[in-house]
């Protein structure tokens, strides 16, 4: 599989390396001094382009990118709540395709899908509030992260006494409170927390390094190279449906 790189930062280079020991072939490298070839032949020439950047950049690479007729995976975060109407509709309706996902780790699509299911047994448990944390990098510049928010509505689709989440820690009973830390070079540490009078029950996933994200963006590419449209991890692994 020919793939393309757009952003060439810590990430985009273990993608790279991942990406190479399964066989497949890096034919163009497109970071914010190169924006130009997006229309070069190289690029057009990839069957997916492999997006990790920034939420300002983001948008405008999907565009360039489906402009070139080149499908596009995306692990960026926070862009969506102003453009997610749009990409979606060009991927529905004008033949486009995206892959997005706050997180690509196996671990965490675990981790997700244990989420849904203890939340789900702990709506019958009032007794016991649910509060998240997240952690990461002092690089990162969403905050609460796109994997916490991810993780926040799989408790408030099975939780009925939460209604939204926040990131204000003075809240309200029905609210649902993501704490973000930010510091050193940590790669990710998502936190879900039910406390009681009696007991607290706590998980918790640890992200060691990148290399998860990267193979997991990697297999997701392997995985739109043969499927189009509006794309996400839970097409990708049917234990998330």
């Amino acid at each position: 599989m020919k793939i393309a790189l757009i952003g060439y930062g810590k990430m985009g280079k273990e993608i790279e390396r991942i990406a190479k020991t399964r066989g497949h072939e890096i034919v163009s490298i497109i970071d914010h001094d190169n924006r130009g070839d997006f229309e070069s032949e190289a690029f057009k020439s990839a069957d997916v382009a492999i997006e990790f950047t920034n939420p300002s950049s983001a948008y405008d690479n999907y565009i360039q990118a489906f402009k070139a007729g080149v499908k596009v995976v995306s692990g960026t975060t926070g862009w969506l709540e102003e453009h997610e109407e749009e990409i979606n509709s060009l991927c529905q309706n004008q033949g486009k395709t995206l892959f997005w996902s706050s997180n690509f780790s196996l671990g965490v699509a675990i981790f997700s899908s244990v989420n849904k299911y203890l939340a789900k047994i702990m709506n019958d448990f009032p007794a016991y509030d649910v509060k998240m944390s997240e952690t990461h990098h002092i690089h990162k510049l969403d905050a609460p992260s796109g994997t916490a928010i991810t993780l926040a509505e799989g408790v408030l689709e099975n939780i009925n006494r939460k209604t939204e989440w926040v990131n204000d820690p003075s809240v309200k009973s029905e609210d649902l409170y993501i704490e973000s830390i930010r510091e050193g070079e940590v790669p990710g540490i998502h936190t879900i927390s039910y406390e009681s009078e009696a007991d607290t029950i706590t998980i918790t996933h640890n992200a060691k390094n990148r290399s998860g994200f990267a193979l997991g963006a990697v297999i997701a590419a392997e995985f739109t190279a043969k499927n189009d449209g509006w794309l996400q991890m839970s097409d990708l692994f049917t234990f998330l449906k």
